[in-house]
């Protein structure tokens, strides 16, 4: 299993085990690392390689969102990086107990990409008519995403499933 991580993360996977697929040909993805996944998935295709699951499990989805309220995120972040990422992390874990996560060093680049992201319906359909399986997981309490909208959206390419008092990163207590 190839697997990406969110904004600011790394080795966060364990706390999704229960939803991912460990499948040599599984690609995964969570918030923002399911755009990651998403391109390298197409990117093997490509070049010919086996996928047989695409997995995208919070998917990054603000496309239904103003765009002053993307630019409100970016100039937070700018203005206090470590202040905006600490409610950000909490955001992430709310409703429930905040989870031990790594960080890694973050730029303004990947949050402006992630805010302004568009998810293409028809390189989605693409995969699948190559035989890629996708499944998204949502998080119905998730404080991060559009999930609404995600859901909607991507009921059209993948099996969704729509966790019952899940927070972004699926914890459901």
């Amino acid at each position: 299993m190839h697997f990406f991580s969110g904004f600011s993360l790394k080795n966060e996977s364990y706390l999704l085990d229960e939803y991912l697929n460990k499948s040599d040909y599984s690609v995964s993805g969570f918030s923002y690392g399911a755009i990651k996944a998403f391109n390298y998935a197409k990117e093997q295709l490509v070049s010919g390689k086996r996928i047989d699951t695409l997995q995208l499990v919070s998917p990054v989805f603000f496309q239904r969102y103003a765009a002053k309220f993307k630019k409100l995120q970016l100039l937070a972040y700018t203005k206090n990086e470590l202040a905006y990422m600490s409610q950000f992390m909490n955001s992430c874990f709310e409703p429930y107990e905040k989870k031990i996560v790594e960080h890694k060093q973050t730029n303004k680049q990947e949050l402006e990409e992630l805010l302004n992201y568009e998810w293409n319906l028809e390189e989605l359909v693409e995969l699948v008519d190559r035989g890629i399986k996708i499944e998204v997981y949502l998080g119905e309490k998730d404080k991060i995403i559009d999930v609404a909208g995600a859901r909607e959206f991507f009921l059209e390419v993948a099996t969704v499933t729509y966790i019952k008092d899940a927070n972004h990163f699926l914890q459901r207590s």
